[in-house]
């Protein structure tokens, strides 16, 4: 087997994961969403990463079906007082989408790798 020889691995196990999308042992964040220049483990270029906002508005969405809709349930199913809704409303809208940034833009930027995809250009 040859050194330069990568398994083909799923951008959806390597991005929850945070890992690299041609290896999937090196770290794809430096930070919490900061991409990683490189692979500390195969060395592949990080610079192909652009997430733009595509991760935050897939949570955004997700969060807000969501958060509003256990809201709205827990209404219809048991009209609390409002500071049972702010109790459970505001963790909910806060803490999930901080918990679910990092894997949505870690399987985004592991799919644009394995797809090849970059950003549209007209021919000249």
């Amino acid at each position: 087997m040859s050194d330069n020889y990568y398994p083909d691995i799923s951008p959806l196990k390597t991005g929850l994961a945070g890992k690299c999308p041609r290896c999937g042992r090196g770290n794809l964040f430096a930070g919490y969403l900061t991409v990683a220049r490189k692979c500390s483990s195969c060395g592949l270029s990080f610079e192909f990463a652009d997430g733009g906002d595509g991760a935050a508005w897939f949570v955004m969405l997700f969060v807000c079906v969501v958060g509003v809709g256990s809201i709205l349930g827990i209404e219809v199913a048991y009209a609390p007082p409002y500071w049972v809704h702010a109790l459970i409303a505001i963790p909910v809208l806060i803490i999930l989408p901080l918990v679910l940034l990092r894997p949505v833009k870690g399987m985004l930027l592991n799919q644009q790798w394995k797809t090849n995809a970059h950003e549209g250009r007209q021919q000249p």
